[in-house]
């Protein structure tokens, strides 16, 4: 089969607090990301945003220690799936590759090339699939692999998602049953699945599958618990003046604790690391929402991290992708159900996030009184000799 390599792909994090605002411009250049109309205006809306953002999201990441855990965390998961190939008896080197901030997926792809790997398994670290994380990245590799006659030499397969794998389900369920048995009547916690959401248009114009994978996977989850909890499913992270999934996380949270619960347990579904979304927007931001709504006990599962199950259910993954015929990124991109890489929201100037909860609206809105300003030559700045 020749040298074996494993892409793991993620979002990124900066990983000390000067990084911050440079790892927002970098999300915020990404026209997945913020959609606008005119592609010159891209990268300086990303500066001014970043900019404006800078010190809120340092303050988050102060909150959970300077910085994001995620690359850390990535690293270990890559260490242990590849001891776990080997000990299945499959040699293969693992390469992480970052959307937004080191090490990013062109320097993963450098390190590649330069080792000869001649079949390479392309792997996100998203259960499920969206146009906003796994598509981003399958976006850039596709272009990657259009223009370099290298990597073109390189066989090559995607996993597109993985939400309904056995052995990742048993392992949601093991780190929740644990959670359980630590109150006093497990029976009665209210489980409450926590996604990261995504604009509604995204799935009604866009064919995104986020939705669909996301619900069938808090199904099977619960199913392979085999508990007598409720559960509720919700979505995080909306930002903007679009509609995004709902029920939106601190609604859904406001009316369990107007229906009584008192005993809620938060699992993460759509992150498998710890990170800014887990550690100060659920474990800070959530808490509290939920504490001032009268649920007195507030718990999360953990995130998967390194636990056995999971990374054990990956290398089964990879084995079984190495094994079968290969997926382009151009079939998971550009499929016959015609899903849209850059769906057009219904605002003019659309605008999602994929790790930041940050005011939108607001920032456009400044954004094009600059320009206005600029272009008219009156305004406030020139009101008081800024311009």
């Amino acid at each position: 089969m020749g040298r074996v390599g494993v892409l793991l792909l993620n979002l990124g994090g900066p990983d000390k607090i000067k990084d911050v605002r440079p790892f927002l411009y970098n999300l915020f250049s990404d026209p997945e990301i913020i959609r606008l109309p005119v592609k010159a205006l891209q990268k300086p809306l990303a500066w001014l945003i970043s900019t404006l953002r800078a010190k809120k999201s340092q303050a988050n990441y102060l909150d959970i220690g300077g910085g994001s855990p995620l690359r850390k965390i990535t690293e270990a998961q890559g260490q242990a799936l590849e001891a776990k190939l080997k000990e299945l008896g499959r040699e293969a080197k693992i390469y992480i590759g970052m959307r937004y901030w080191h090490p990013f997926t062109e320097e993963a792809i450098s390190r590649i090339k330069d080792d000869g790997i001649e079949k390479l398994v392309v792997l996100p670290l998203y259960p499920q699939f969206s146009i906003s994380t796994s598509g981003s990245s399958f976006r850039l590799l596709e272009e990657m692999w259009a223009t370099d006659k290298a990597l073109q030499q390189i066989e090559y397969t995607v996993i597109t998602s993985w939400y309904d794998l056995p052995g990742y389900l048993q392992a949601m369920a093991d780190l929740i049953a644990g959670e359980l048995d630590k109150f006093d009547r497990p029976n009665d916690v209210h489980i409450f699945f926590s996604a990261h959401g995504v604009p509604v248009s995204y799935v009604e114009e866009a064919g995104d599958p986020y939705q669909q994978e996301i619900e069938e996977c808090a199904r099977l989850i619960v199913q392979t618990l085999n508990r007598p909890n409720e559960h509720t499913l919700a979505y995080q992270s909306r930002v903007g003046p679009v509609e995004w999934l709902k029920p939106y996380t601190e609604e859904a949270l406001q009316e369990l604790g107007d229906r009584g619960v008192e005993d809620l347990l938060v699992v993460p579904i759509s992150f498998v690391s710890e990170h800014i979304e887990t550690l100060q927007e659920i474990d800070i931001e959530y808490r509290e929402i939920a504490e001032e709504a009268g649920i007195t006990n507030f718990q999360r599962v953990p995130a998967l991290n390194v636990h056995p199950g999971f990374i054990n259910s990956l290398a089964n993954l990879v084995i079984e992708s190495l094994n079968s015929s290969s997926q382009t990124f151009a079939e998971i991109i550009h499929p016959a159900k015609n899903m849209k890489m850059y769906p057009q929201e219904k605002w003019q100037w659309g605008m999602t996030t994929a790790a930041e909860v940050w005011n939108g609206r607001l920032a456009m809105l400044g954004f094009m009184a600059l320009i206005i300003e600029l272009i008219s030559g009156n305004g406030p700045l020139h009101l008081v000799g800024i311009l």
